[in-house]
């Protein structure tokens, strides 16, 4: 899985020169927050527009709920560009029926180096975050092996969630960053859960051990996706929305990194250990 995932990812960097999907906030463009005069569907209306614009990146997202819900539409349009940003807004205007107004729009311009400064932010945010952990790990346990299990399995779910949101065409802005940092905190709590009770305990076989590690694991690891899944019934915000998908993609991918990848490193482990002492 894991290697799949780092294969989905490299194809996706050489392709693009990215390892994500960016959205606007990241890559810098025109956002343009409507409050329509009458309801809107915006499945069609964000179609015209593309065909209005072939070459310009554009989404629509709903922002609210009611009789006339306000939704934003972003373009990866240089905002400096004065015939480019008159053009997006003159098709918006055309395919909505009425002209943008300060009293039924707002216009918001985010410059390319500035959408850049925030994600090279949020990288370097990510990276410190993992390597911290890591020394955390490192410092707690003293032993090489469990250590690296614990490490390869929060990096194996960040690996493969983020190659299963580029697979699902998901643009991600500084709350999907966001989302992958909160991931690192729950990968590595489940990996510390299971190696704490397998290595510091001393009752019972290592099996019964694992077993009891799994029971207490798997019971965090639901709950907390039971309260994801309601969340993402009630939620409007598409930043948030974007963030409880990212922790469901993770949480799932983490049941298999650590109860089966972790475990089975783990076992080995401690396997070869014992038969060591034994003979020893």
């Amino acid at each position: 899985m894991l290697i799949v995932a780092l294969v989905l990812v490299t194809g996706q960097y050489i392709s693009t020169g990215s390892l994500i999907i960016k959205d606007v906030s990241l890559k810098g463009g025109v956002t343009v927050t409507v409050i329509p005069e009458k309801q809107v569907d915006l499945i069609p209306f964000e179609q015209s527009i593309k065909q209005a614009l072939p070459n310009r990146d554009i989404s629509v997202r709903s922002l609210s709920t009611g009789d006339t819900p306000s939704f934003v539409i972003a373009a990866d349009i240089d905002g400096t560009d004065k015939k480019a940003l008159d053009d997006f807004l003159a098709a918006v205007e055309e395919i909505l029926g009425n002209p943008l107004t300060p009293e039924n729009s707002t216009i918001e311009i985010i410059g390319s180096s500035l959408g850049q400064s925030f994600f090279r932010e949020m990288v370097w945010a990510l990276l410190f975050a993992f390597l911290f952990m890591s020394i955390v790990v490192f410092i707690y346990f003293r032993l090489f092996i469990p250590s690296v299990a614990v490490i390869l399995a929060a990096f194996s779910d960040i690996v493969t969630t983020l190659a299963i949101v580029n697979l699902m065409g998901m643009k991600l802005g500084t709350g999907g960053i966001a989302a992958f940092l909160m991931l690192i905190g729950y990968s590595v709590d489940t990996d510390m859960l299971l190696i704490t009770r397998v290595m510091k305990r001393r009752e019972g076989t290592l099996f019964q051990r694992i077993l009891g590690s799994f029971k207490t694991g798997m019971t965090m690891t639901l709950t907390t996706l039971g309260a994801i899944i309601v969340s993402l019934m009630f939620v409007e915000s598409e930043t948030i929305r974007q963030i409880l998908t990212i922790i469901l993609i993770g949480l799932t991918v983490d049941m298999i990194t650590t109860w089966i990848q972790n475990v089975g490193i783990l076992r080995i482990y401690l396997e070869r250990k014992e038969k060591k002492e034994h003979h020893g």
